[in-house]
Parts: structure tokens; C-alpha cells; sequence
């Protein structure tokens, strides 16, 4: 079978993996909006949210035998339920099935490409290509989850003043939810929502914020709760506990952003001396891959001098971010 052929038939196999996916994505809403959806009326969504659709009873969005399959097969595993928080925490509306044919889909791209683009060495560099595609969609989720979580930890702050204001305003805890569920930006405005519906669905406040702190695995937001669930069991002002919370974190925040700028040079450092080996290796190996392929030849001697020196890099990257990162 010629080069030619095997690409097609590659690309026909991703194209068809790629289509599967998005088409059962767009083809259903998440498990926890559907069940939400037969419990609360319209009226009640378009107060809370902007992304509910009306759903017609006559045309349901079904998943296809394939994914509700895939899905029973690695609901049975233990790393399932891991990725189902880890996609929660991302705010990523794909299933676990999705999920897995993502990292299949990277894999085979990333694999082909290094096989029949970078040209020298071409089943190491297939096999390397291989791993770093497995890690793609993990990287990418873990950015996303990285991302959302600062921002809700930013808009902390001014989530606690509409709670505090609507608290004083006469409004009950959950009022005030509804209310911060309307005006608060995005990702606090959802993650809010989700714990006013939860309690509408008859789930204790106490368990739906539960549910929110492990959806968004913040310091602030477990003292937050804390304090609330202390409140409901023992009675105070939660107006003014919350207030003097709000205080502390802002000043916490600030803190942290002033140390963030004075560990800015040693953070660059560290990204720069253990990017630098890696990126003279790679150019070297475009200018000469006569010279640098003698380490991936001599299997004996030159694989493990890679494995050691990209484990001396590691080792380094990680003591010197140990070392800027100081908590408060």
C-alpha cells in the first residue's frame, strides 16, 4: 500500500471521528440541563440563563448508539468520573465518550503528521508525536479549567458586594443567588445558576454549594461556604459575615498580586533555562539531523542521556516554580 493511499484512508478515519463528535455534541445538551429542563418552566429559564432552549416534546435529542455504548463502557472506570469533573470544572459540554475519541482523534493526527511531515527518524518521531498528542486534550482542559477558575476567582469580590447588598436589601439567601445569577458576568453568573436550580430540584443549599465548591476548587469560595453554612446553623448576620470576608479577600488578592510581580523575573527565568536545551536540541536537529539523530541511534547510550537530561530539566523547572510560589 503506497504513502498516498494510507494518508487518505487517515485522513478519512479522522475526518469521520472529527464529524462524529462535533455532530453529538451539537446534537445534545448536557445531562444536567436536560433533567433540569422537566422540573422548571420557562419562565423561571429565561429569568436565570440566556443558553436554555425550548425543548419540543416531539423531538428530544437522543444520543447515538455508538456514544451511549462508549459511554456505559467507560462509566465502569476509574478515571471516568475524574474527567467528568475535570470537563465540569472546564465548563466543556462534552461526555466522557467525546472526551476519549478527542484523545484518539489527537493521537492518530498528531502520530501522522510526524510520520510523513518531519521526515527524519520517522517512527521515533511518530511514537513521540504519538505521546504528546495523547496529552493535548488534557493540556487544553487544564488550561481551560486554569482559566475559568482565576476568573471566578477574581469576580469573588464584587459577587460578594451583590450578595451583601441584596442580603441588606431584604431579600432571603436564595434571592439573593437568583438575583447575583442575573447581574454577575460569566463563569460566576453559571456556576450561581446551577446551585439555584439544584435547589429548586429540592437538593439542601448547603449540598448545592457543596457541589459548586467541586466544581470550582477555590480557597476563597471554601471559606465562603464555610462561613454560610455556619451562619444556617447557628444564626447571625450573614450580611456583615460576609462583608468582612469580601474584605479579606480582596486583600488577599491584592497580595497576591503584588508577589505575583515581584517573582515575575524569577518565573520567566526558570520558563527560559529549561525551554532553552529543548530549543537549541530541536534546531539543531532541523540544521543537522545527522548530528543530533546519533542520540535517538544509539539506543544504549544516547536514549538515556535524553531521558536524564530532560529529567534534570523537570527536576529544575519544578524546584525553581517551588521557589517563586509563595502562598498566602
Amino acid at each position: 500500500m503506497t504513502p498516498i493511499v494510507i494518508i487518505i484512508i487517515a485522513v478519512v478515519i479522522i475526518a469521520v471521528l472529527a464529524i462524529t463528535v462535533l455532530s453529538i455534541r451539537q446534537q445534545r445538551g448536557t445531562e444536567f440541563e436536560e433533567r433540569l429542563g422537566r422540573y422548571t418552566d420557562l419562565s423561571d429559564k429565561l429569568a436565570l440563563t440566556d443558553d436554555f432552549e425550548e425543548e419540543d416534546d416531539g423531538k428530544k435529542k437522543k444520543e447515538s448508539a455508538l456514544s451511549t455504548s462508549l459511554n456505559q463502557a467507560l462509566e465502569k472506570r476509574r478515571f471516568a468520573e475524574g474527567w467528568r469533573v475535570q470537563l465540569a470544572r472546564a465548563d466543556l459540554k462534552l461526555t466522557v465518550s467525546e472526551y476519549f475519541a478527542l484523545h484518539i482523534i489527537s493521537m492518530i493526527g498528531m502520530g501522522l503528521f510526524a510520520f510523513f511531515v518531519l521526515w527524519p527518524f520517522q517512527f521515533v518521531n511518530a511514537l513521540f508525536a504519538v505521546a504528546v498528542g495523547f496529552f493535548l486534550p488534557r493540556f487544553y482542559v487544564a488550561r481551560k479549567q486554569g482559566k475559568r477558575l482565576k476568573e471566578f476567582e477574581r469576580q469573588l469580590p464584587d459577587l460578594l458586594s451583590l450578595w451583601v447588598n441584596s442580603l441588606r436589601a431584604g431579600y432571603s439567601a436564595l434571592q439573593s443567588l437568583e438575583a447575583i445569577a442575573r447581574e454577575a458576568p460569566p463563569p460566576t453568573n453559571s456556576e450561581i445558576r446551577r446551585v439555584v436550580q439544584e435547589v429548586q430540584l429540592g437538593i439542601p443549599l448547603e449540598e448545592a454549594l457543596e457541589h459548586m465548591l467541586v466544581r470550582m476548587p477555590s480557597d476563597d469560595l471554601d471559606l465562603i461556604i464555610t462561613a454560610v453554612n455556619i451562619q444556617r446553623e447557628v444564626g447571625g448576620n450573614l450580611a456583615e459575615i460576609l462583608e468582612v470576608i469580601g474584605h479579606t479577600i480582596r486583600e488577599r488578592i491584592k497580595i497576591k498580586g503584588e508577589i505575583q510581580v515581584l517573582t515575575a523575573q524569577g518565573r520567566i527565568t526558570g520558563w527560559l533555562i529549561s525551554g532553552l536545551p529543548i530549543a537549541l536540541g530541536l534546531f539543531l536537529w532541523i540544521i543537522n539531523p545527522k548530528y543530533m539523530g546519533r542520540l535517538v541511534e544509539n539506543r544504549g547510550c544516547g536514549w538515556p542521556l535524553l531521558a536524564l537530561g530532560l529529567g534534570m530539566i523537570g527536576i529544575g523547572m519544578t524546584v525553581v516554580q517551588r521557589i517563586v510560589d509563595i502562598e498566602v
